[in-house]
Order: structure tokens, then sequence, then C-alpha cells
């Protein structure tokens, strides 16, 4: 099977490396990043093609020549490079996490009779389809509470945090506002608000706030109290809000001695370099989920949790395993006929089919990263 991913950077590159190791793929990876291919290409058996991936119609000419496409585009070129995946009717896996409604794309993906999972990483991701599967499991769901957050291993002032996806995404998680269900109502709030200390253990106290994480549990789920927060080390949530309040993450031009510039575009050139993650540094991925609900006539609650670390044997960060495995892992789903559902699918439809969720969890355990359950029953 040719298989192709679109993006070479933190989490496209482990994902092309992973599949590379499967006799049963043929993989290529495109980005405008010469550099980055090449050093794809050098560490294993992956065909480089350098393109411009911001162009539709280019993306659609490109991967009409594959069996199957895997998206980690950033979020911004993500729904127009889905648009124009299914455009070529090629089934898809996508990671981009991008702000448009997908099931814009339902009817084209179903018309092309492709396979569309999106938002196929960690949370979104692998917890939607755990929440998918402890909603089909419940007799009705009540509540859902979810903490999510990837962190370095070591504090550095000032910032205390590293970007372990793209850089652009992080800063879209600080601006844009969060909807969460609420009694039954749908709430927005804005971004870094309703702060609260959270005790981790092996980790320690990490701070969390609303972001816009729920996604399309909003439309696919049914439950009257739904939340999902990002974790963080204490004190990032006032540095954040500090610049953002301050306008610093603006995407409107002013005018600076007679030049016109986003002032996003200088607080990017600054802090990535700071964000970046350098080499012989880890970080951590933590997850805990928490689904209430009612299953015959008792209060339990369905808990999982994930704590995966940085692999210094293969360089590979937490970030990438625990969301570009499982995007691969998701692929030989659908190529083993596991999985074959047309349309736009978010992972919590994963859920709803009885194989699927323990395929993935065997798939992510054997490369290390491991969820626990546990089914708790409530006073």
């Amino acid at each position: 099977m040719k298989v192709i991913i679109l993006g070479a950077g933190l989490v496209g590159g482990p994902m092309a490396l992973d599949l590379a190791a499967d006799p049963r793929f043929e993989v290529s990876v495109a980005d405008i990043n010469a550099g980055a291919l090449d050093n794809l290409a050098a560490r294993a058996k992956i065909t480089p093609l350098v393109q411009d991936l911001s162009m539709s119609d280019d993306v659609t000419r490109l991967v009409g020549n594959f069996d199957f496409v895997v998206s980690a585009v950033p979020g911004f070129m993500g729904f127009r490079t889905l648009e124009a995946v299914i455009a070529a009717g090629v089934n898809v896996v996508d990671i981009a996490f991008f702000p448009e409604d997908p099931f814009l794309l339902d009817d084209l993906a179903l018309e092309k009779g492709v396979v569309a999972i999106m938002d196929c990483g960690v949370f979104p991701g692998m917890g939607s389809a755990l929440i998918g599967r402890a909603a089909r499991r419940l007799d009705k769901v009540t509540n859902i509470l979810t903490y999510v957050g990837g962190l370095p291993e070591v504090r550095q002032w000032p910032w205390e945090y590293k970007a372990v996806f793209s850089p652009v995404d992080v800063i879209e998680e600080y601006i844009r506002p969060a909807r969460y269900v609420e009694n039954g109502v749908l709430v927005t709030r804005p971004a870094l608000s309703d702060p609260e200390l959270i005790d981790f253990p092996e980790v320690g106290t990490l701070e969390a706030f609303n972001t816009d994480g729920l996604r399309t549990l909003l439309r696919t789920i049914d439950a009257p109290n739904m939340k999902e927060k990002t974790l963080r080390f204490p004190g990032h949530i006032q540095k954040m809000a500090l610049l953002r309040d301050s306008g610093f993450f603006s995407e409107d031009p002013i005018d600076v001695n007679g030049v016109m510039i986003k002032p996003l575009d200088v607080t990017a050139k600054l802090l990535f370099p700071m964000w970046e993650l350098r080499q012989g540094e880890g970080e951590f991925t933590v997850l805990q989920i928490n689904i209430e609900g009612n299953l015959d006539g008792r209060k339990v609650r369905y808990r999982y949790d994930l704590l995966d670390r940085f692999d210094h044997d293969t360089g590979t960060t937490s970030m990438a395993r625990t969301t570009g495995f499982t995007a691969t892992v998701a692929v030989r789903m659908v190529a083993d006929g596991l999985y074959g559902e047309t349309g736009i699918s978010p992972p919590e439809y994963l859920g709803r089919q009885p194989g699927c969720v323990p395929y993935l969890l065997e798939g992510l355990a054997g490369r290390g990263v491991i969820y626990s359950e546990v089914l708790e029953e409530l006073d």
C-alpha cells in the first residue's frame, strides 16, 4: 500500500518512520522543507517529495497517486488540505486539528467513498475514542471531564514550556474561545479561563485551564456536562494571558515605522526559538479522562489515565508518540479492514465499533504508549 504523509515536522516525521518500518507500506513524505525530508530519507526507506502544500489543487494532484494519506499540516492549513485529499478520493487519517467544522466535508467524503478519520491524535483522538466506547457501554452519560497536556521534563524560566507540536497551533489554544457543556447548555468562555490546580502522581501539581478541545464531541456525545482543560506548569496561564490581552497574539496588522506588521508574527519569531525542545531534553504527556454515568441502575465512573515520556533511545517526543502513533495505528486499522465507514469520522465514532478501541490500545501498547482503565462505583 502506497502511503503519503503530508508534513515532515515534529509529528509527521515520526509517523513516517513508524509506517516505513512496516513492510506493508511504501512511504512517501511531502513537505516544503527539503532538509527535514533528507533527514527522514537517511533514516528509513522513505521517498522525499519537496512540495508546497498550501495550494489545494496541487495537493489533490499529488495524493491521487497514493492509496492512503496521513495529513500532519499545521491547523490553519488543515481544512483546505483535508478537502483536497477527499476530492482526490483517497482514504485519510488527519491530525491537523483545524478550527473549521469537519462535517462540512461529510457530503463530499460520502460522494467520493472516502474514509476520513480526523482529529486522530491524543486528545482529541485516542481520548475521544475512549469516550465514544464508554458512552456506548453506559446507559446514560452525565459528566465528562478531560485534562491533557504536553510539558517539558525540566522547568526552565521564564516559560517553563516547550512546543512539542506546531507552535502556531499552541498559540491557537490560548486565543480560540473554549466551548463546553454545562447543565445541558453550550457555554463559550475565553481560553485560559477557570484555572485550577490538579495533582498528578509522578508529575506533581499542574494548572488546568479551559481550551477548545471538545470539538466534535459537542455534537456527537449526549452528555449534560462536558469539559476539556489543558495542563501546564503553575504560572503559565498568567504569562499567556498577559501576552494575549496586550495584543501580542493579534493578527491585525499595526503600523511600525511605516511598515504594517502582525504582532503575532513578531511574537512567534521571538517565542518559538525559546520553545524549541533542545537535543537531550525530554518531555511528557499526561492525560486523564473521567466519564460518569448510569449503568444498570448504578452510578459509575470510567477513568482513563496516560503518562508517557520522551523516548531517549529513538529521540521521539512523547507528543509524537501519543499523537502520531495513534494515527499510524489507525492507518493499519483501516488497512486491515476493521474500520471502513465512509464520510467524516471523528475518533469517537471508532469507539462505537467494538473492535476498534482494543485494536488501537494494543497497537499503542506495542509502541510503549499505555492507557489504564478503571471502572469505579460512585455513591
